[in-house]
């Protein structure tokens, strides 16, 4: 793991207020044994995020989610401000920025993504899933900017 992810992993779990409260009022143990526990959590989730079909960074005006299949791990502040999104873009995860979206209806009315990497049988129709490629296709025609794109590249 490179010490520069390490670092910053360490240092937003130092700065939690529950942590700062602990260590304030003289549980430095405690705090620093929480805190281990987080960075050890966290690792994980960037584990998971670099290995799973389905993974995803989005940031819209309700703020950040890292979409893991199954489980969301989210923030109203804008990415810059959600060091696991940020260092999980970072390793290469898609990120998916909804804020350049102006469409809200058909935005909206997109389908949801699968979160297990499947896909259903039928093209259309009420609570149908799409791959994260094909909801990138569909998200990039209104306007998203897209980093780490996993889909494969045209020639021209």
């Amino acid at each position: 793991m490179q010490t520069a992810v390490l670092r910053v992993l360490r240092a937003t779990a130092a700065s939690w207020w529950r942590h700062k409260e602990l260590r304030r009022t003289g549980q430095t143990g405690q705090a620093q044994r929480l805190e281990r526990e987080t960075v050890l959590r966290d690792l994980g989730y960037l584990k998971q995020a670099a290995s799973l079909p389905n993974a995803h960074v989005i940031c819209g005006e309700g703020g950040t989610f890292i979409h893991l299949g199954w489980t969301t791990l989210s923030t109203f502040a804008p990415i810059e401000r959600f060091p696991l999104a940020t260092l999980a873009v970072a390793r290469g995860t898609p990120f998916i920025d909804i804020r350049p979206v102006t469409d809200v209806i058909a935005f909206a009315n997109l389908p949801r993504m699968a979160r297990d990497g499947s896909v259903d049988p039928e093209p259309s129709g009420p609570g149908r899933s799409v791959s994260l490629t094909a909801y990138i296709n569909m998200v990039d025609a209104l306007g998203a900017r897209i980093l780490n794109d996993p889909r494969p590249r045209q020639s021209s």
